[in-house]
This record gives structure tokens, sequence and C-alpha cells, in this order.
């Protein structure tokens, strides 16, 4: 029995040890796509950077899958907005992990004794126009 729970419990650790997205595991597992972009534009996908102008390939790349997506119509277009999070508590629950959480921001994120104390925060937000990214909008601070 010991040693079904060592196994299970190595395997619960690589699973989620293998969820955890950096900039350089995305680039490894799409090189065609990276090699295919000018130096300046693969530089700030290694910084886990995004720009105006990058498709939304080039932004999974930089910083993953959103953690949500907005569909806004106006008169003018459609537009859409990748949006990605961190959590934080309001107090009074206790952290019993602390480590990386999104790709776009390291030691952001916890896990929570109690999940109704926590307060989801929108930490980055992308938005496309026609395909490209049309603007980005950073939380700063805590």
């Amino acid at each position: 029995m010991k040693r079904f729970l060592l196994l299970f419990g190595c395997s619960l650790g690589l699973a989620f040890f293998a969820g955890c997205s950096t900039p350089q595991t995305r680039i490894r597992s799409n090189p065609e796509l990276f090699n295919s972009l000018p130096p300046a534009e693969q530089a700030l996908i290694q910084q886990g950077k995004v720009a105006v102008g990058f498709t939304p390939e080039m932004v999974k790349l930089a910083v993953g899958e959103p953690d949500r997506v907005y569909t806004r119509t106006e008169a003018s277009g459609t537009n859409e907005a990748w949006v990605y999070t961190s959590y934080s508590s309001r107090g009074g629950s206790m952290m019993y992990y602390r480590g990386f959480y999104h790709r776009r921001h390291p030691g952001q994120y916890a896990y929570w004794l109690d999940y109704n104390d926590r307060e989801v925060l929108e930490r980055y937000r992308v938005t496309f126009k026609e395909g490209k990214v049309a603007s980005i909008d950073e939380m700063s601070g805590d």
C-alpha cells in the first residue's frame, strides 16, 4: 500500500509540474513559429512580454493560454480580449502553498484553505483587433 501511495504521489507531482508553463517550454513546443519571427519579437517572447501587433499565436508563446476570453461587439466591429488572472486573500484565510501560478506572474498565486475568501485579480489584458494585438493593459502594484 505504501508503494502505491508513493507512486500515486509522484505521479500527481509530475502532473502538477508538467502543467507549469514558461516561455521556454512553450517555445520548445512550437519552435517553427518562434524561429520564423524577427529577433526583436523573439527576445520579447523569451522574456514573457507581449507587444502591439503580435498575433494570437505569438501571445500564447509569450504568456500562454488566457484564463478568460471576452468578446466585445461594437459598430466598428468585434474585438477579443484575453485576460490573465491571479488571486489574493481578502484576509482570514490561511495560505498553504505559494508558488508559480501563472506564466506571466510567477509567485503571485497561493492555494488558500478558505476558497470563499479569495479575490480574483485581473493582472493582464490583451485586446485583439483584426487578428493582431491592439492594446495591452497591465495592473500595476498589488
